[in-house]
């Protein structure tokens, strides 16, 4: 598979680096580069990409709005010169975060993220051979394997995942999104704060679940529907 894309970015020389550095890779095509927005935004109207290596800082229209205002919006790398504009991009679910001066190593790692996030999207029927997903955490699109997963927790507008690694991870989602990417057979939800893998049960009893490093609750309006298997 080849990804089709464009970069936007109002300096000649970073565009240049990207055609560069592209043609360095056989995952993708670069088909145009464009230095201004508005011309790359009627572009995509009429040809749609896969991936758009997307400058944040530019004087017409910065590359976040550009990106909010995309009806179909493809795969995005960002890239900036200013560190600040991390977070903004980490909202819009970018597939990574490039820092200029970008090196070509770091180039090609997030376009194999691309590249790996694109085939997992074409095939990503959630059934019982499902062994992994894609989530976004720390500008970066991180795998996670389904089968290390102990728990997951709901903090508000995000999700903890809890997996056996000395840290879990941190994720911009509601826990009833992720939970409908997770096949049922193997996670249930026992509280509104909290689904686990029904693998990890030790032991139930007084509304509780004990899973190999925690015991959680089991909520009420929940334990009358739980089947564990």
């Amino acid at each position: 598979m080849i990804l089709k894309c464009i970069a936007i970015d109002d300096e000649p020389l970073a565009l240049e680096l990207i055609r560069t550095y592209a043609s360095r890779v056989p995952g993708i095509n670069l088909v145009e580069t464009f230095e201004d927005a508005i011309s790359a935004i009627e572009y995509l109207k009429k040809f749609p990409v896969d991936l758009l290596f997307l400058d944040i800082n530019m004087p017409d229209i910065s590359g976040v709005d550009l990106a909010k205002a995309l009806l179909n919006k493809p795969m995005i790398i960002f890239s900036t010169a200013y560190r600040q504009f991390a977070y903004e991009g980490f909202q819009l679910e970018a597939v990574d975060y490039l820092l200029k001066p970008i090196d070509f190593d770091t180039f090609l790692k997030a376009v194999d993220k691309a590249v790996a996030y694109k085939n997992y999207t074409d095939h990503k029927e959630v059934t019982s051979e499902s062994s992994f997903i894609y989530v976004h955490s720390e500008y970066r699109l991180i795998k996670i394997i389904l089968s290390e997963i102990e728990y997951l927790e709901s903090m508000e507008d995000y999700v903890k995942i809890h997996h056996g690694k000395e840290k879990p991870t941190l994720t911009l989602m509601t826990l009833k999104k992720i939970t409908q990417m997770l096949p049922e057979e193997q996670f249930t939800r026992i509280h509104r704060s909290y689904v686990i893998n029904t693998r990890k049960i030790k032991a139930i009893q007084h509304k509780k679940v004990q899973l190999i490093n925690v015991q959680l609750p089991i909520g009420d309006s929940y334990a009358s529907q739980l089947n564990f298997r």
